[in-house]
């Protein structure tokens, strides 16, 4: 064989089946260190790590009615994956209790080993920045009185109780990068601060105006994260000059309350961006901490913006295509781990996609479709598709790329007479710093520096 020949021949993307797409993810070392966080006296001698991770994996992505009819496809098919191994256990109640002993972290282990394939396997950096939105959503659950004791009550009346997650979505190819799990509504701040240290290197957060205030900012700023967030009519911002509103483009301005001023905190020197909407009083206000307008200029913000509508997308895959706007489970331990498994699920299922995608096809702006991915797996789980049969899988992942067709008309939902039509968000409020607050604001800085 030639150079040229051998040289092709690295070049071309090795046949894969669905066993060694999943083993590209859920590498040995992972489990090995999944498994070293377990170490407990009350291991289930039939459900090892292993097998119970899958088990629940496969349970979110086949198809049944109910978590036991899941089960028995789920524990099937764990057992071919696994073919070498001790069977596992055989009832859905064995699995259940195993899987409420499986700490939490577990999971996150897997997770976090999963983020760091990622970053292997894909080129995820845009213009210099890893662009990631960040957003939250909530997931029904049973009428159970545990589960209204222990968690938030409703907002609504008559109304289940819900449980929140809020989720980092890599913006460009959609992959769902971490999330965090809370008990109410609205918990998205709180979540996002504690998912910063997940964030790689050269990491911003795009997100929606649930996501400002000054304490946020100086979290995300401290953890050395860039941030583009959309301010509200609510939003209160200093400037060293009156603005003119309708020439104001981009600028330097201050983000510092009232309350921080009077506790001695400095203000924090941003840059507000406005991008102009098609229709009056649609423009959009950005504020960013990142200060060089040649590393992020107006029109690479208002792309990433753009791009923030991969978080409903995810949110749409979850709760739609794996069928999770309800929990299933009936106690607050299972429901965690319901969640956190299929939360992992989505991960994998999108991973794979855009793996696959890749493969596939020769531009770089392909993106997969979560629900031709599903149903590629769904049909290796039932057989159609060999589990070690290299290739099949392999092409029927190349083909599941999204829909990207010239749209004629806009892509407007039916109205429903119950929902409350938004309004559109209104400019920040702008303020000018008198004499006192610019010698503050100098006196803080100096301190600061």
């Amino acid at each position: 064989m030639s150079a040229k020949k051998a040289q092709n021949s690295k070049l071309q993307p090795h046949a894969q089946s669905f066993l060694d797409s999943l083993r590209d993810f859920l590498t040995p070392a992972i489990w090995k260190q999944a498994n070293e966080t377990r170490c407990s006296r009350r291991k289930s001698s039939r459900w090892g790590t292993q097998p119970l991770v899958m088990a629940l994996l496969m349970m979110t992505w086949c198809c049944g009615d109910s978590q036991a009819e899941r089960f028995e496809t789920a524990k099937g098919f764990t057992a071919v994956c696994l073919s070498k191994r001790r069977r596992p256990g055989a009832s859905v109640q064995g699995f259940q209790k195993a899987l409420a002993k499986l700490p939490t972290r577990v999971l996150r282990v897997v997770a976090a080993g999963i983020r760091r394939r990622l970053l292997q396997l894909f080129d995820l950096k845009s213009d210099g920045f890893i662009v990631f939105g960040c957003d939250g959503s909530s997931m029904e659950t049973p009428r159970v009185a545990e589960l209204e004791k222990r968690l938030d009550p409703p907002l609504k009346k008559n109304a289940r109780q819900q449980v929140w997650v809020t989720a980092l979505v890599h913006l460009r190819t959609g992959l769902l990068w971490a999330w965090r799990l809370g008990k109410g509504y609205s918990r998205e701040r709180d979540h996002l601060r504690a998912l910063l240290s997940t964030l790689p290197a050269a990491a911003l957060v795009v997100a929606d105006a649930g996501f400002n205030g000054y304490e946020l900012a100086q979290a995300i700023t401290a953890a050395g994260v860039s941030f583009l967030i959309r301010m509200s009519g609510k939003d209160k911002l200093y400037t060293q000059e009156r603005l003119v509103l309708r020439r104001f483009r981009e600028g330097v301005v201050l983000l510092w309350p009232l309350e921080m001023q009077k506790n001695g905190l400095p203000p924090l020197r941003m840059r507000l961006i406005r991008i102009r909407g098609e229709k009056k009083r649609r423009d959009v206000w950005l504020l960013t901490n990142v200060l060089d307008a040649q590393r992020l200029t107006a029109a690479t913000a208002g792309r990433y913006y753009r791009w923030r509508w991969e978080n409903e997308g995810l949110f749409r895959t979850f709760k739609r295509t794996l069928a999770k706007v309800r929990l299933l489970s009936r106690t607050v331990r299972e429901i965690h781990r319901e969640a956190e498994g299929a939360l992992l699920a989505t991960q994998l299922l999108l991973a794979q996609g855009e793996r696959g995608v890749r493969t596939g096809s020769s531009t770089s702006a392909a993106r997969c479709s979560p629900r031709k991915v599903l149903l590629a797996i769904r049909d290796v789980i039932m057989g159609k598709i060999g589990i070690r049969k290299k290739g099949a899988f392999q092409k029927r992942l190349a083909k599941a790329l999204r829909e990207e067709r010239q749209r004629t008309s806009s892509k407007v939902s039916r109205d429903w007479p119950r929902r409350v039509k938004p309004k559109p968000s209104k400019p920040p409020s702008f303020l000018m710093l008198t004499d006192e607050q610019k010698e503050l604001a100098n006196q803080l800085l100096g301190l600061a520096a």
